[in-house]
Order: C-alpha cells, then sequence, then structure tokens
C-alpha cells in the first residue's frame, strides 16, 4: 500500500510524464518590492535576489534603489563609507540585415553591470513602507508549525529565498500572495531549503550555483518537501510544485533516479521539521 508521501510523489511524476504548466510566481509586487527611485519600477529577474539578499545582509529598510549618479540628481548624497550593490541591466541589440542574402539576422542582448545604493545609504529620510490592505486569512496549523521549527523568516519585497550565511528565509508579505495556501507552499519550500544548512541535515548547499545540476537537485528536494508539507497540513489547491520541478529537471537527466532521490530527501527534510513541530509543542504542553 502506497502511503502519503508516495501518493504525492506518483502525482508529481505523472504531471512531468504528460506535461506541467509553467511555474507562475503565486504573488503579487506590492510597495515593498525593491524598485528603482527615479523610475519607479520594480526590479525583475536575477536582481531582485540580488538587492534582496544585500537588503537582508546588511538591513536596508527602504525598497528604493539608485545609482550614485541618479540620487545625485535627485538631490541627495550618498554617505561616505558606503558600499553599492552590483546589478545587471540586459539591453537588447536588433539584429542587422545581411547584405548578401537579404535577411535580418538574429539579435542578442548586452550585458552591463551597474552598482546601486539602498536610499538607506544616502541622507534622504527614510518614509515608512505603505502596503495595501490586503485581506489575508492564516490557516492557525500553518503559522504554528512554521514558528515551532525556530527559523528566523522576515517578510517583505518581491522575491522568496533562503540565505545560509544568515540562516534566515525571506517571504514577500503576506498579502502579496494570491491565497493563504499560496504563502505556506512557498514558506514550506524554503523551509525545506532551510533544513539543509549544515548544523541540520548538511546537504551542502554551497555545492550548488543556478543552472547547475546540484541547484536544480536542490531545488528538486526543496519543491517536494513543500508538496509532501502541504499534503500534511491539508492544503489543496493548484499543483504549483510539478510545473516547477519540470524546469529543474532538465538539468538532472544524467541521473534517471533524480526525482526519487530528491523524493527521500524531502521525506528526510519533512520528517525533521515536523520533529521539531511536535517536539515543541509537548514543551508547550
Amino acid at each position: 500500500m502506497m502511503n502519503l508521501y508516495d501518493t504525492v510523489t506518483a502525482r508529481i511524476i505523472a504531471e512531468l510524464e504528460k506535461g506541467a504548466a509553467p511555474w507562475v510566481k503565486p504573488w503579487r509586487v506590492d510597495a515593498s518590492a525593491d524598485q528603482n527611485y527615479v523610475s519607479k519600477k520594480a526590479y525583475r529577474g536575477i536582481n531582485r535576489l540580488l538587492l534582496g539578499m544585500s537588503s537582508m545582509a546588511q538591513g536596508f529598510t527602504s525598497p528604493h534603489w539608485a545609482t550614485y549618479k541618479q540620487w545625485q540628481e535627485n538631490g541627495a548624497q550618498v554617505q561616505s563609507g558606503q558600499h553599492g550593490t552590483n546589478i545587471v541591466f540586459f539591453k537588447p541589440i536588433a539584429g542587422k540585415e545581411n547584405a548578401e542574402t537579404g535577411e535580418t539576422e538574429a539579435g542578442y542582448c548586452v550585458i552591463r553591470g551597474y552598482t546601486v545604493f539602498n536610499a538607506t545609504q544616502t541622507n534622504l529620510p527614510i518614509p515608512a513602507t505603505v502596503t495595501p490592505e490586503v485581506q489575508f486569512n492564516p490557516i492557525p496549523a500553518c503559522e504554528q508549525f512554521i514558528i515551532r521549527t525556530g527559523a528566523q523568516v522576515t517578510h517583505g519585497g518581491d522575491a522568496a529565498f533562503y540565505m545560509p550565511s544568515m540562516d534566515r528565509i525571506q517571504l514577500p508579505n503576506k498579502p502579496a500572495f494570491d491565497g493563504a495556501q499560496s504563502y505556506y507552499a512557498t514558506a514550506f519550500h524554503e523551509l525545506t531549503h532551510w533544513t539543509g544548512a549544515k548544523h541540520r541535515l548538511d546537504r551542502n548547499l554551497s555545492a550548488g550555483r543556478f543552472g547547475n545540476p546540484a541547484y536544480a537537485f536542490e531545488e528538486l528536494v526543496a519543491e517536494i518537501g513543500s508538496a509532501f508539507l502541504c499534503q500534511d497540513h491539508g492544503i489543496q489547491g493548484e499543483l504549483r510544485h510539478a510545473g516547477y520541478i519540470e524546469h529543474w529537471l532538465k538539468a538532472c537527466r544524467e541521473d534517471s533516479k533524480a526525482i526519487f532521490k530528491a523524493a527521500a530527501l524531502s521525506q528526510k527534510a519533512a520528517d525533521y521539521l515536523l520533529g521539531l513541530d511536535a517536539s515543541q509543542e509537548q514543551i508547550a504542553a
């Protein structure tokens, strides 16, 4: 007889085999998202992670960023001794017409590096970030579960990630999510990453870099772990896990047993987190 975890894993495999839909970010951008001070546009892609991690590491309290020159042009001055954060900008270059064939060649992108400074690093007064009043209905059992793990979780911005160097989880504000279930599924994903720290289950998180097989495999572990924990807490809804996993499995094709190995590690991570929850519940009793 298949147990709960086997059932979830089989469901994920079935979704992958029939072609899962692409992963969709389950939250909206709110006023706390990192944005350029001048254009007011929120940063996207890798820059969201770069700026989010910089804010977490250095304790920045403002979502506003700009280059040194942009701050000067807007009447602000970067304080002495402050170090900027490096981000990237992809400038599209249109393809040129081939004089011999008359065909237009494929375009390409040129990557450029920029250094930006947070408003906290300038002499500007920092206004409180105002987030829209959106109803969020917490699920008490999930809230208590997260609290009892003892993980440090901070909210704000437009990215979700676990930062090993600070042993901390960053999540967008709760009302920014499409619903409570999407919030908890994302939180469970990052909590699974959190279990991989050396002083916990030691999955050697430092070995993975974006796009390589080690990184892909850890993402696989985190998404299956989230699926397991969602099942444990009775969270229903879209199987966003399958769509997310499908993307990363492409980088793990060298190991046909990757999903089974990941499922075993995911179960170990889920058991670890559930064990923390149980032990704290006993202490409270």
